[in-house]
């Protein structure tokens, strides 16, 4: 049994299916652009493992085709499955085995660089301080304890939990969070003074304002606007029967990207705030912007050069210093890189993009393999063939 596992795995049948399904999926999922937009495609097919019919519905759903990480999976365990049983280790077939190590890197460098890396932003305006990254198309609501003014604590939920009719409960805040309604995609309204109608929340920044839901967005320069309402449920701990039960509700409360400033309520003798933003990648060292320099082409309005001065400050490490980041001069620390992406408008602000990638060295690695395995392979024919060469030269007769 367990040989026709590993001959399924090798077999030249498996490499040709996949590659067709390989086909097959980039073909579809061009088309599929039209109407979801390049990055719902590449979550959707690229970056799953299969492509569900139903995705976003609140029931069951069913695979309809595998997604590019089971196929890049599968071709994987085929190529290594095929160089174990078909290649000897002998110093003669060194090139190639070389060359098919190199691949099987490559191959494997660029799934887990899907699976495990990751991409964010850090906007800075001259003489801000962050000590996070954002990332632009995920959401999380923070929920935070600000009695103590120093520290902030508190916990973080991501968009994905925030669906309709979900109760959260965490163990460090002493209530739950009951989503009355989550809109994927919403706009904003303030309520007319001469209007009759309520606001969407009873408490909070809400209380003037309207919800319309609105059609997801598919438009690569745009991204949907979340909200949500919820309720705020607290909670008395039972010192006697260790037990916890509901005290009466705080009201609903509006949490959105559009509102921009934490709504603050209290709850069982402190003070929490509340807030949708872009989900944050937290940072145990700061970067301050202290200077930031754009250039353009004499007579255009054309960027030649832009660059960021910054002071790193990491008091563990022991690191203070000045750093500049250019268009093509990335500043490396701490397993991350930090890339000069853009600038506001008028120069208000700099954006760095943050790719914080664990094999970030397979494609070097894989590449430098591959010239290697090339160079004795072809190295080798090209010298037996010069060696023949000149061994007929010495027993052919003379004229």
């Amino acid at each position: 049994m367990p040989q026709r596992i590993f001959g399924f795995f090798a077999s030249l049948k498996l490499t040709i299916v996949c590659l067709a399904a390989m086909i097959l999926l980039v073909f579809v999922g061009t088309l599929a652009q039209v109407n979801l937009g390049g990055h719902d495609v590449q979550v959707r097919f690229f970056q799953s493992f299969f492509i569900w019919w139903h995705e976003n519905s609140q029931g069951w759903k069913i695979p309809l085709f595998p997604g590019g990480h089971l196929l890049g999976g599968i071709l994987l365990l085929n190529l290594i499955a095929a160089h174990v049983s078909r290649f000897r280790w002998t110093w003669k077939k060194l090139g190639i085995q070389l060359i098919h190590g190199g691949l099987i890197i490559l191959l494997a460098g660029g799934l887990f660089t899907d699976l495990f890396s990751t991409e964010s932003f850090m906007r800075l305006a001259p003489g801000e301080t962050k000590n996070y990254s954002e990332d632009p198309r995920s959401m999380e609501l923070a929920i935070s304890d600000t009695t103590q003014t120093k520290v902030d604590q508190g916990i973080t939920i991501p968009d994905g939990l925030l669906k309709s009719g979900e109760v959260i409960s965490h163990e460090s805040i002493p209530f739950r969070i009951v989503v009355r309604r989550f809109y994927q995609n919403s706009q904003l309204h303030p309520v007319q003074a001469s209007s009759k109608e309520q606001g969407a929340s009873t408490q909070g920044e809400g209380k003037k304002l309207l919800v319309t839901d609105l059609p997801h967005v598919t438009a690569e320069n745009r991204r949907d606007s979340e909200s949500a309402l919820i309720e705020i449920l607290p909670l008395t701990q039972d010192a006697a029967q260790g037990t916890k039960s509901l005290q009466s509700s705080l009201g609903t409360w509006l949490v959105s990207d559009r509102i921009t400033t934490p709504q603050k309520f209290n709850a069982v003798g402190k003070t929490w705030s509340l807030e949708l933003r872009l989900k944050r990648y937290d940072k145990p060292y700061s970067l301050t912007l202290r200077k930031f320099s754009h250039e353009h082409f004499p007579g255009t309005e054309i960027a030649k050069k832009f660059a960021s001065t910054l002071f790193l400050s990491d008091p563990r490490r022991g690191e203070m210093r000045e750093v500049l980041i250019t268009m093509n001069h990335p500043l490396r620390y701490h397993g991350e890189t930090f890339f000069q992406s853009g600038f506001e408008m008028n120069d208000t602000a700099t954006i760095l993009q943050v790719v914080d990638n664990p094999v970030f060295i397979a494609p070097y690695l894989a590449c430098g393999i591959v010239a290697v395995g090339m160079l004795l392979q072809f190295g080798s024919h090209l010298f037996a063939f010069l060696r023949r060469g000149k061994i007929k030269e010495h027993l052919m007769p003379a004229a």
